[in-house]
């Protein structure tokens, strides 16, 4: 079966759709537009509220567990995951419910918090995405402010029943190392990746660059790497795929569960991509991008699919959004081809 045979089983063929407009106003360069089509439209829907989960940086919907989202801190945050239901209520083990509680803050006489489901053999050092297929969790702990990391990679998780496992083990780790980079730090910061998404049985990463030396200075562009080797025993090299120089701190991606659509999060705006006629460039293909409102969204750093209509928006403050694109779809529907 190919590269990650051992790992992914199978993907859905893709036709990915896109073009650029919100209320028939440009919002970016390169990009086809129509006038006619209708804005998405954004609504919060929850708050997670149990403490532990206390800086969510990635988000992926169970395609085998009804009403169940894979949540994860930021560094610093433990190597565990947070089972969640769609409105933000943390999932624990039935058999552990009288041992643990779930809320904002502990009890002096009460049972402690839920810890999430921990992954064994595993360091979250700055998980930054995770993605999901054929069963299989992708943990990118590819964090990078300051573009000096040696020990990049991505932990490989089968998905453990959140009702009934509070542990599971990683089944491996696969290091990772950019082609272009000889020093540590980089002589250019564009090292750093907070987005990962999974196309055709191969992982991809979007860059997020900086002003070289200043961590909090963000700089346009981002490069597109793919995956194509699974070594655990010596790093694997990416592959550069393509770049963009007007994309802004990706902070996540995830394709659709047809495999029609690529979102990709920024602080600012979400951007819907079309494969492009050729290879997997997707970052070459058509798009529309939607504005996010800065001030509601905040920290926006975790997206993922509830349906082929609606995506689910985190933020680092805990905060659940859905973004309905049901008055664009059909449009986008209407340019695709079988």
């Amino acid at each position: 079966m190919g590269f990650y045979s051992t790992i992914f089983l199978r993907s859905p063929s893709i036709r990915i759709i896109g073009i650029l407009v919100l209320l028939g106003v440009i919002v970016g360069p390169v990009c086809a537009q129509d006038s006619s089509d209708p804005p998405g439209s954004l609504e919060h829907i929850g708050v997670v509220e149990h403490q532990p989960v206390n800086e969510i940086s990635g988000i992926a919907k169970s395609s085998t567990y009804d009403n169940v989202y894979w949540v994860h801190n930021d560094s610093g945050g433990g190597a565990r995951l947070f089972a969640i239901d769609s409105g933000g209520q943390v999932i624990i083990p039935d058999f552990m419910t009288d041992r643990f509680r779930v809320g904002r803050e502990s009890v002096v006489d009460g049972p402690p918090l839920w810890p999430g489901t921990q992954i064994l053999l595993s360091e979250n050092v700055d998980w930054e995405d995770i993605a999901l297929a054929d069963g299989y969790l992708f943990i990118g702990d590819m964090g990078n402010n300051s573009n000096a990391r040696r020990d990049l990679g991505v932990y490989v998780v089968e998905e453990p029943n959140p009702r009934a496992v509070p542990a599971t083990r990683s089944l491996r780790f696969l290091p990772v190392e950019y082609p272009e980079q000889e020093f540590f730090p980089g002589r250019k910061w564009h090292f750093d990746s907070e987005a990962l998404f999974v196309f055709e049985e191969k992982l991809y990463f979007l860059t997020k660059h900086r002003v070289t030396g200043e961590m909090a200075a963000a700089k346009a562009g981002t490069n597109l790497y793919r995956l194509d080797s699974n070594y655990t025993d010596r790093k694997n090299v990416l592959t550069l795929v393509g770049s963009r120089t007007d994309i802004v701190w990706p902070t996540a991606a995830s394709v659709s569960p047809d495999g029609n659509f690529l979102v990709i999060l920024t602080l600012d705006a979400l951007w819907l991509f079309s494969r492009p006629p050729m290879g997997d460039d997707w970052l070459s293909g058509k798009l529309r991008q939607f504005p996010l409102p800065r001030d509601r969204t905040q920290q926006a750093e975790a997206v993922c699919w509830d349906d082929l209509k609606t995506l689910r928006i985190a933020n680092e403050q805990r905060d659940l959004f859905s973004f309905d694109l049901t008055m664009v779809h059909s449009s986008l529907r209407g340019d695709s081809k079988p």
